[in-house]
């Protein structure tokens, strides 16, 4: 098998908890919501709060408008410019940056992700991690017909690297979307499936979605990945 150049990672629920996102958003938006409503923010902050809890993800201000009797088409702009626009409060997963420490000089390394390109780098910033990587590639919400699974997005990010696909891996933590594209090019794939994470209970729907390995903490993807000895602390 050929050696390892460059490792890349996937962002939301792989560098970070995402729950941990939509409740830094939520706080923002609640905010705005006690000024601009006059609904107290600890009762908004709940309300979405719960909502997420329950499960619902796409839709969480529709129906947290709605069932206050707001109309969306008034308010749904403004309560999303201001969960896209703040500024998250973020904290690697525990092992991250170490993780990040041990290959940085040793391996190229990079993230690609997808959504509202602002945002994205927002939390990139937030975590601190970005001085680790070499290339950042953000595919925004123009751009959706590329995002992950098409292997298109994996093949944007083997020509910034300017590497052949056998010497990339790619760490994700979505069998839905993380590893299909990769593994029609031949990058190796590792899933981080973390108890708790937002994708952890989800199964790969054929083997073509699976990774090539799994594991639940960083410290073990040095061993996972065959990385050199001396990466493995």
């Amino acid at each position: 098998m050929p050696k390892l150049r460059a490792i890349a990672f996937d962002l939301d629920d792989t560098l970070y908890p995402e729950r941990d996102y939509a409740l830094s958003g939520f706080r923002a938006v609640a905010e705005w919501a006690e000024a601009a409503l006059e609904i107290p923010r600890s009762q908004a902050y709940g309300e979405l709060k719960g909502l997420f809890e329950a499960g619902v993800r796409r839709n969480s201000f529709n129906r947290w408008l709605e069932g206050r009797g707001l109309p969306p088409d008034t308010w749904l702009a403004d309560m999303l410019n201001h969960y896209r626009q703040h500024v998250p409060e973020l904290v690697p997963f525990p092992g991250v940056v170490e993780l990040l420490e041990n290959l940085y000089g040793s391996y190229r390394m990079a993230i690609l992700t997808q959504g509202y390109a602002a945002g994205q780098r927002s939390k990139i910033k937030a975590l601190a991690v970005e001085h680790f990587f070499e290339t950042i590639l953000i595919l925004d919400e123009s751009e959706r017909e590329e995002w992950k699974p098409s292997r298109r997005a994996f093949e944007r990010l083997l020509a910034r690297l300017k590497l052949p696909a056998d010497q990339v891996a790619y760490i994700g933590d979505n069998p839905e979307k993380d590893f299909y594209g990769a593994r029609q090019l031949g990058i190796r794939t590792l899933r981080l499936r973390r108890p708790g994470g937002e994708h952890s209970h989800k199964e790969p729907i054929d083997l073509s979605y699976a990774p090539d390995v799994e594991v639940v903490e960083f410290s073990a993807v040095p061993e996972a990945l065959k990385l050199e000895p001396r990466l493995i602390r």
